[in-house]
Parts: C-alpha cells; structure tokens; sequence
C-alpha cells in the first residue's frame, strides 16, 4: 500500500470516530469549518441593527400611503383619514429609530395628513346652492392617482427587455480590408450634381423652325370681307383674332396698312385716348372689284 492511500484511509477513520462521538453528544451550537461550538464566544461582537430585515421597502411618501391604501383595500377616492395616518404615524415611528435622516419627507407628509384630519373634523363653510363643498382630500388624492399612473408605467417600461439585463448584444469580427468606407453625401453635394446636369441639358439643347408662308393679300381680303358684313365701320381691336397667333396677327396688321396705303379703308379717332375705328373708303362696284383682286392676289 502507498503511503498516499495510506493517509487517506486514516483520515476517513479518524473522521468516522469523531461523528460517531458527536452523535452521542447533545446538538452543537454551531459549526465553524466543520469543528463543534457548544458555547457562545466571550469576545463575539454582534452589532445592533446586524440581524434586522426590512421586508417592505417604499420609494418615498407617496409609495407608502400607497401601499397602505392598497393592503386596507379601500377606495382611493374615499380614504378614512384616522385608521391611514395612524398607520402611518406608526411606519414613521419605526423609522425614526433607525434612519432618522431619511424620515424628514415622511414627516412632511404625516404633518399634511394629520391637517386634513383636522380639517375634516372641523365644520365647513357654507356653500351657494347647487355647488359641492370643497373636499380637503381632493389634492392627496391627485397626488396619489398621478403616482400610481406613473408608477404602473415605469413597471411596464422596466418589463421591456434590456440589453446586458435580458440579453447579451451579439459582436462579430469583421475584416476592416472587406469593409469599403464610402463617402457622405450631403445635400449641397446632391444640389451641385443636378446643376451640373441642367448645365449639360442647356448645352444640348435645340428646335426646329418651321417656315410658315402668309399671304399679305389674303389678309387684305378678309379685312375688307369684315367690313363688308359689319356694315363697313368697325372699332379696330375687333378686326384681330388672338388665337391667328403672333405671325398670323402681325400680317394682318401689315395688311391693314397696305389698305390704308392704297385709299381702301380709313383709320380715325374722335379724339385723344378714344377707340380708334376703321371705315371703307369705296362703295359699290368698286369694293367687290377690290375683294376679288385681293382675293386673286393681283397687286
């Protein structure tokens, strides 16, 4: 047998005659690194506040009152101010033993519950018929109401998952060579593109001209055509047709000059700033003779 194997088996005897001895002895006080305590130790330091537990725990004033109002199971808009600041005064007595510098808002709110008690018992101001008496718990009960809304939301944000609470972000390496950096792009960037391209549509581009022929005859034909079935006196705006367009109207303007020329028709005004009229200047054979030669386009 090896020494090693030896040891060991002395230690396993050795071990099963000290349980069998404890086990003839009365329950240890403790065990500290598997040795027997029957007695307490003479120099055994235990402060005070070592073994207290605080099972509830409260976010402030409003948490509490909250909370009592919940456990009581009444309604939030009907609270019995005696049996709450009661309990109340009593979670703030337990307090001040321990944690006096944390019960300074505690007693700020215990200071306002005990005034609305007071103010309960106290008669109240008539009021004109028809309005409701002002209650002194109104304002409490907001305070209470918004802070449990708020409270409930944060509970709802709280069960959100979290990174690094409720999962892990997964990394992955990547090759910074296979990664292609391209630049930003920013809106003036974009605005000096689109230029350049209407720089290069202006430069490109082109029309056509077509050639249109427009007899001045043809025009002195229809001026005198006009006259004649408008009883030969007519105001001069009403001789020119906008939609002929531009060329069209410019020959015919020049028609009407070369009729005045040739004694054919007259242009007159009354006065200054007056309409201006034109009028035959011939009358009988002579107009049809005139129309046809200015129809057949004889000079």
């Amino acid at each position: 047998m090896s020494a090693d194997v030896e040891a060991a088996v002395l230690d396993a005897a050795e071990a099963a005659e000290t349980e069998t001895a404890d086990d003839a002895l009365p329950p240890a006080l403790a065990r500290i690194y598997g040795q027997r305590m029957d007695t307490m130790p003479q120099d055994l330091y235990i402060p005070p506040d070592a073994l207290e537990i605080m099972l509830d725990a409260f976010e402030g004033p409003l948490d509490l009152l909250l909370y009592l109002i919940r456990k009581a199971n009444i309604d939030i808009l009907d609270i019995p101010m005696a049996p709450l600041t009661r309990q109340y005064l009593d979670y703030v007595d337990a307090m001040r033993v321990t944690h006096l510098e944390l019960a300074a808002e505690y007693l700020v709110m215990a200071a306002m519950l005990i005034e609305i008690k007071s103010r309960m018992l106290l008669p109240r101001p008539k009021v004109a018929e028809g309005e409701d008496a002002a209650d002194p718990r109104a304002e409490l009960v907001r305070r209470l109401m918004e802070y449990e809304r708020i409270k409930l939301a944060a509970q709802k944000i709280n069960q959100i998952d979290q990174a690094e609470r409720d999962f892990l972000w997964v990394e992955t390496f990547v090759e910074k060579g296979l990664i292609k950096h391209y630049p930003e792009v920013h809106l003036a960037d974009l605005q000096a593109a689109w230029q350049g391209i209407l720089r290069q549509a202006r430069l490109h581009k082109h029309h056509q001209i077509a050639r249109e022929e427009l007899s001045v005859r043809e025009h002195m034909g229809m001026i005198l055509r006009a006259l004649r079935e408008r009883g030969g006196y007519v105001q001069f705006e009403t001789l020119f047709d906008p939609l002929l367009g531009a060329p069209a109207l410019v020959v015919h303007f020049i028609a009407m000059l070369e009729l005045a020329r040739e004694r054919l028709i007259d242009i007159t005004q009354t006065e200054a700033f007056q309409p201006v009229y034109i009028r035959q200047a011939f009358q009988g054979d002579t107009e049809s003779k005139v129309i046809e030669e200015a129809e057949d386009g004889i000079e």
